[in-house]
Formats: structure tokens, C-alpha cells, sequence
């Protein structure tokens, strides 16, 4: 390599005698509030706008740009040039990708090593690996929107029923894990809804059934969980099914204390009550009923409705009072003869 590790300066490097540097700023200039950049970091980029000025695409090129990343993944202009560079040379793009996994690794939340990992599948065109290397990388942080942007980007682009085969037991996996994990939730409905109709799912009723019969097992479990109330209102309304339809399973988590009796002890699997110990009434559940109330569209429905969107001011959820007033004026305007509750 053309750099030899940290503190190298290209100025002191006799391979790069041929190259003139280029400074971020014109002779003489003053900015007001320079970055303070290392010296390693101003030298490199130094040379790098000499190489920009010139169009040199070389080895070392590849090489000045992999240390600038490493000082600074963010950059996107030498991410870009990079690529480019690797066509311009016919690079080997599988070991390419295989430092992208070392860089990718240390620096989970910097887009564009993802966009580069775009690029470069789109020239390989071997996208099953990469599930798994996107499984590792989730393994590390499971709610890192840039890993599972490019996990849906991949499915998405490569189409492959092979691939999407194993995307809702993943789902399902990482949900079991941390029922609370919202990037999960919005995978599931990505592959369930937002991508198209996946082998097995053809019987949309049956896959609203389950998927239904899912998210309320998970709520029983976790009833302040508003991932699985987002879900929820996600399935209704992309299948344009009424809310009130699920008023039986919603009712019990709007009780300050549900009451165990003789008929509830019969297991209704497709409305499981929330456990003992759950801590009850459901903020969520409130504002589900609240909003079945309002599709009532009669005063006692819009009575109703406001009632709840006060408890949720004054009780339940006081940190988002003033909202909660704004959504109780809002119902009351379906219903002009209620003037006030």
C-alpha cells in the first residue's frame, strides 16, 4: 500500500511525488469557523483533490480512498470516486466487498457504506450471502434503520422467492426476542403488505386472519407496546377493515382492571386478554376506541369519543395533554349538536 498506517503523510511519500496537492481552501483565504482536521486526514484529502483534478484512476487511488474512508466514512465524494475507480480498473468487487464487510461492521449508521454495498451487488448480482451478513450486522443492533433499509432494498431489487421465503420467520424471530421492536414490525409489513403477494399468502383473508391473530397475541403480551398497535392499525387499514370489528378485543384493555369471571375463562384464541399483570387501562387501546366511537358518526358514539380522548389528558397520557384536547375538538366537530361534554 501506498499508506503504511496511521500519521502517514502522502507529502513525505515518494510514490506520490507526482501528485500536487490540492488544500480545501484558495491561497489566502479566511474562513470564519475552519474545521480543525488532523493533519493525516488534511494531507489525505489534500491529495485526493489532486488526484480529483487530474481523473487518476489507479490501485492507488483505490488505496487513497479506503485510508480517507477509514478516517472518515461520511465522505461521500470519496465513496463515489471509489467506486468508480473499481470499474475504471476492473477491481476484483468480491474483495471489495469483503473489506466493505470490515467497514461496514465498524460503522453500522453511515449510509453510504450501504449505498456502496448497492452498487457493488448490482454488479455481482449474488445477493443471497448478504442476508446473512445483514442477519450478523442485526445481531449487533437490531433496530438499525440503514441495515434494514438494505435488507428490504436487496429483496426488493432481486426478487427472489427463495429469499423472501425466509423473511417472515426472521421477522417472527427477532419479534420474539424484543416484541418492542419497531424496525421488526415495520419489516413484517413490508413483507406481508408492502412488497407484493408472497407464495403462500395468495388467500389475502387468511393472511389477514393471521396476521390479526398475531399482533393481538403479541399486545396480550405487551399492551403499552405501540409498535403492535401501529401494526394493527397498519393491517386495518391497508385492508380497509373496520375498526370496530375488533372492538371485543380492544374493550378489555381500555378497563382500569379486568375482571376475571366464569365466562372469561374460556381461551378465546382470537382474542386473548391481556395478563394480570398488565398495567391497564391501554393508552393506545383508549385512542383505538376512541376512534371507533368517532366512525360511529351519532352523538353518543362522538360523546363517547371524547370522553376517552379526556381520559387520555387528564389520566393516562398527560405528557401529550394539549393533543389529546386538540383530537376531543376535532370529534366534536362530527357532531355539531354536541356543543361540549
Amino acid at each position: 500500500m501506498s499508506f503504511s498506517g496511521p500519521g502517514t503523510l502522502y507529502t513525505d511519500n515518494p510514490a506520490w511525488r507526482d501528485v500536487a496537492p490540492v488544500s480545501q481552501h484558495d491561497e489566502g483565504a479566511n474562513p470564519m469557523a475552519p474545521i480543525m482536521y488532523t493533519l493525516e486526514y488534511k494531507d489525505a484529502t489534500d491529495y485526493f483533490r489532486g488526484i480529483l483534478k487530474t481523473g487518476e484512476k489507479s490501485a492507488r487511488v483505490l488505496e487513497l480512498t479506503e485510508h480517507i474512508i477509514r478516517l472518515n466514512p461520511a465522505h461521500y465524494s470519496i465513496w463515489q470516486y471509489r467506486y468508480e475507480t473499481l470499474l475504471a480498473t476492473n477491481a476484483d468487487l468480491k474483495a471489495e466487498l469483503l473489506l466493505m464487510d470490515d467497514i461496514a461492521t465498524a460503522h453500522l449508521k453511515t449510509y453510504q457504506v450501504w449505498h456502496h454495498r448497492r452498487l457493488l451487488l448490482q454488479q455481482l448480482r449474488t445477493p443471497v450471502p448478504e442476508l446473512v451478513f445483514i442477519a450478523s450486522i442485526l445481531d449487533i443492533d437490531t433496530k438499525n434503520y440503514h441495515t434494514w433499509a438494505y435488507r428490504q432494498w436487496l429483496l426488493g431489487h432481486f426478487n427472489d422467492d427463495g429469499m423472501w421465503a425466509g423473511e417472515l420467520p426472521y421477522a417472527e424471530e427477532i419479534l420474539s426476542n424484543d416484541v418492542r421492536n419497531n424496525s421488526a414490525w415495520h419489516h413484517r409489513f413490508f413483507v406481508v403488505w408492502a412488497s407484493g403477494v408472497r407464495k403462500g399468502d395468495e388467500n389475502r383473508e387468511e393472511t389477514l386472519r393471521r396476521e390479526l391473530n398475531f399482533t393481538k397475541s403479541k399486545i396480550s403480551l405487551a399492551p403499552n407496546n405501540d409498535s403492535a398497535w401501529n401494526y394493527l392499525r397498519g393491517i386495518l387499514n391497508h385492508t380497509q377493515t373496520s375498526f370496530a370489528s375488533l372492538r371485543d378485543f380492544v374493550v378489555p384493555y381500555t378497563l382500569p382492571h379486568f375482571p376475571i369471571s366464569a365466562s372469561t375463562t374460556v381461551l378465546d384464541l382470537e382474542n386473548p386478554l391481556p395478563s394480570s399483570t398488565a398495567k391497564l387501562p391501554c393508552p393506545a387501546a383508549l385512542e383505538f376506541l376512541a376512534e371507533i366511537h368517532e366512525d360511529e358518526r351519532h352523538e353518543e358514539g362522538i360523546k363517547n369519543a371524547v370522553l376517552l380522548y379526556k381520559q387520555l389528558a387528564e389520566e393516562q397520557d398527560k405528557t401529550r395533554k394539549l393533543y389529546w384536547e386538540h383530537r376531543a375538538r376535532e370529534a366534536l366537530k362530527l357532531a355539531p349538536e354536541v356543543t361540549s361534554i
